[in-house]
């Protein structure tokens, strides 16, 4: 069932009657009055100066240049002083109060146009509130309600204000500035010759409807810059998703293909040989345990290679304690490692934990690759302020039928690279003996027992 909602305006006899479309119009352009022109009013709001990579200034020597950025300030110093000039000599027959209206009128032209620069809707109400006190002393009687120089300053405060806000606010303007004038010509425009309202609506309303044009423009082109920047955005996210689905299905078709093979064999092999000794069985079923997890991590990598939201699987992450089950692996791969343990055994911060399991991970899988027949021994220390790692393997024996295999160097950055967002530190270098050594310090910082 579809309930429509209706807002009601409460009535004096305690019932309501419902909104119509032309109330909640008057409501919505009074609010907008309120916002643009009375919410603080007199707030500071200095102008901006010009941008100095702008086409012309980049055209200006750098010393030029840094005073350039004050054009639009300039222009408006100018203007206000257009309109003093005009106010101060529209008084030459003396007025009422001679050089002291001369002055004041004067002012009264000056001030609000400079006070644009600081508090733009300020300046508005103070021309507004200028204008009949202008039109008191001024002897112009032809000109009524606005003389020569409140007509010079409003157009010019009109102008600069409509600039610095938005197009609704100019409306409003416009509208204030219409009511002023038609009010005061009707209650005191008695005894004048001619009124200069609709020169001064006219006039006004043009230069407003330009600002406003020249907002529209405005926002149009930052609306279209936006546009190409959120359209540039998600083409490099295309062009980078496409290239990691094609390293992915590289991968895929690449590693993924062989490593299946040598799982498929390796689980064959046995049945291909009548009476396979144990340590045979053994070994195939250790190359295809390897080959399947193998196959597992890519898959998990070729996930966050293909989606850029891919959410990795919950699977618990390896800890220390996983450790045992690691030496068993590279033992049945033919490497003989010990290992020593040190200090307190305690729970350590997650990172901490993966960190250093994959840090052994590959010190003994360097020492499979690049020193087979090689021991390997692996030392961790818990201390006070860390973990402690040392991995340390001997020389490979001289006579061995297995080769070095060459490798990139990918490893060894690897750890140093988990070491440095640890903010730990490593070593890594050749042994005396002809073997190699990885040493680590992992900090973990304590907690107190009262944090505890």
């Amino acid at each position: 069932m579809t309930e429509t909602t209706q807002t009601h305006l409460s009535s004096p006899d305690g019932g309501s009657r419902p909104r119509s479309p032309e109330f909640r119009v008057a409501v919505e352009a009074l609010r907008g009055l309120r916002q643009d022109l009375f919410h603080d009013p007199f707030a500071y709001d200095p102008f901006p100066r010009m941008r100095a990579d702008g086409p012309l200034i980049r055209l200006l020597s750098p010393r030029l240049r840094q005073y350039a950025v004050w054009t639009p300030h300039a222009v408006v110093v100018c203007m206000g002083l257009m309109a003093m000039m005009i106010g101060a000599s529209s008084t030459g027959y003396g007025g009422y109060g001679g050089d002291y209206d001369t002055l004041l009128i004067g002012f009264l032209s000056l001030a609000p146009v400079l006070l644009t620069l600081v508090r733009p809707v300020g300046a508005f109400w103070f021309s507004l509130s200028a204008a009949p006190v202008t039109a008191v002393l001024g002897d112009s009687w032809d000109n009524w309600p606005w003389q020569a120089g409140s007509f010079a300053c409003h157009l010019a405060v009109l102008a600069v204000v409509a600039l610095r806000t938005r197009p609704r606010a100019a409306a409003w303007m416009w509208a204030l500035t219409a009511t002023y004038s038609i009010v005061v010509e009707m209650v005191l425009g008695a005894g004048h010759y001619a009124s200069n309202t609709a020169p001064l609506l006219v006039i006004s309303a043009l230069v407003l409807l330009g600002v406003t044009v020249w907002h529209t423009h405005r926002q149009a082109r930052r609306e279209v810059t936006a546009q190409q920047t959120v359209t540039a955005h998600e083409r490099s996210r295309r062009t980078l998703l496409e290239e990691r689905t094609t390293i992915a299905r590289e991968l895929h078709d690449v590693v993924a293909h062989h490593m299946s093979v040598v799982a498929i064999q390796a689980e064959a092999a046995p049945y291909r040989v009548e009476n396979p000794p144990p340590e045979l069985e053994r070994a195939f079923l250790t190359i295809r345990e390897n080959a399947v997890a193998a196959l597992t991590e890519l898959r998990r990598v070729l996930g966050v290679v293909r989606a850029e939201d891919y959410e990795a699987p919950d699977a618990p992450q390896p800890t220390l304690a996983d450790l045992e089950a690691l030496l068993d692996n590279v033992r049945d791969a033919g490497l003989s490692v010990d290992k020593v343990v040190t200090g307190a055994v305690r729970e350590l911060p997650q990172g901490v934990e993966l960190s250093a399991y994959r840090i052994v991970q590959e010190a003994l899988s360097n020492t499979l690759r690049h020193a087979p027949g090689a021991s390997a021994r692996v030392e961790i220390g818990y201390v006070l302020g860390g973990l402690g790692l040392r991995v340390v393997n001997g020389a490979p024996p001289e006579l061995s039928l297995l080769k070095p295999s060459p490798g990139a160097g990918h490893g060894i950055t690897g750890m140093r690279e988990r070491v440095s967002m640890l903010n730990g530190e490593m070593t890594a270098g050749r042994t005396d003996d002809g073997g190699y050594e990885v040493t680590v310090f992992l900090p973990v910082a304590m907690v107190s027992e009262d944090a505890a």
